[in-house]
């Protein structure tokens, strides 16, 4: 089979998080190992990390962020189902639970989208070219057709639906966590037609879960976006040969967060004070997977590139 020419978006997640984070993913820019990077608007080092976008002109979109920290808008600071007990956003499994039980109100949450979107414009100076969901809530049950109506309304083109190809045979993630991920690929399925509908695109192939953290290696990736290949080509009908694949990978590289510094409005989590985004920074930068990508014929671009 005749590799396709790839177009590769490698958006570095959770950008604004903390400094330590800022500086590991324009690290990982300046290095050529990512293309593309998401904002967490109301991550405690937000503004600085627009600053650093202006600075090294790193194509930046929106991470909206219903589930870690405080919203960005005021009048749901206070009162609000979004807010758990503490006043906080009620976590990645939290929202997912008060979801089902019938408990957001779905105004309130196109409230906080519209209203990070706005502080996006704000400190970056412009709209989001693309808006994914932090911990994947955009693809969730009621929330995906919100989601898809802010997207419409400010003419945001481009999302994330992470569905993986090939991650059923990921022997290497443990049973809870394949277990979500599962969860998340049944939601994207069936929030396709969804965005379909609302006029809004986003690559052919999508790859992220089966690398995070630990599990990211140059081997790793490479037999992802090769696999991920074969298997769209064969979907594909007749292909002419000039066929560009564009494909999304989602990484979270960074140094670890040293607390109380970071975080959405409660702190740094688990995962941002380990080793793994430090892991995740080293393998992405490696000289090999570099030419990997030259001798591939993959082009690193981002989103307004497509």
């Amino acid at each position: 089979l005749r590799m396709p020419q790839v177009k590769l978006i490698v958006t570095g997640d959770d950008f604004g998080y903390c400094p330590r984070r800022n500086q590991g993913i324009v690290d990982c820019f300046l290095a050529g190992a990512v293309s593309n990077v998401s904002l967490l608007v109301n991550g405690s080092a937000a503004a600085d990390a627009a600053k650093l976008a202006r600075r090294y002109n790193i194509p930046i979109g929106l991470h909206a962020n219903l589930s870690e920290g405080s919203p960005v808008c005021e009048v749901l600071k206070t009162n609000s189902s979004l807010l758990n007990q503490h006043g906080f956003f009620h976590g990645k499994m939290g929202f997912r639970t008060a979801l089902s039980k019938g408990l957001l109100n779905m105004s309130e949450v196109k409230q906080e989208l519209k209203a990070q979107v706005e502080l996006f414009h704000e400190i970056t100076g412009h709209l989001p070219p693309h808006m994914d969901g932090h911990q994947h809530v955009h693809v969730l049950p009621e929330v995906r057709h919100v989601f898809a109506e802010v997207l419409e309304e400010y003419g945001i083109k481009y999302t994330r639906v992470p569905i993986e190809p090939g991650l059923h045979n990921c022997d290497w993630i443990p049973p809870s966590l394949m277990d979500f991920y599962l969860g998340v690929e049944e939601d994207s399925f069936n929030t396709v037609d969804v965005f379909t509908r609302h006029g809004i695109r986003w690559p052919d192939i999508y790859i992220g879960l089966s690398t995070m953290g630990k599990n990211m290696s140059v081997s790793n990736i490479w037999s992802a976006i090769d696999s991920a290949i074969v298997e769209f080509m064969s979907r594909a009908p007749v292909t002419p040969q000039s066929t560009t694949v564009t494909i999304e990978l989602m990484v979270h590289p960074g140094y670890p967060s040293v607390p109380p510094v970071g975080g959405c409005g409660e702190g740094p989590d688990d995962f941002s004070q380990s080793w793994e985004r430090l892991h995740e920074l080293q393998t992405l930068i490696k000289p090999e997977l570099q030419s990997h990508y030259k001798t591939r014929n993959v082009q690193l671009c981002s989103f307004k590139d497509l």
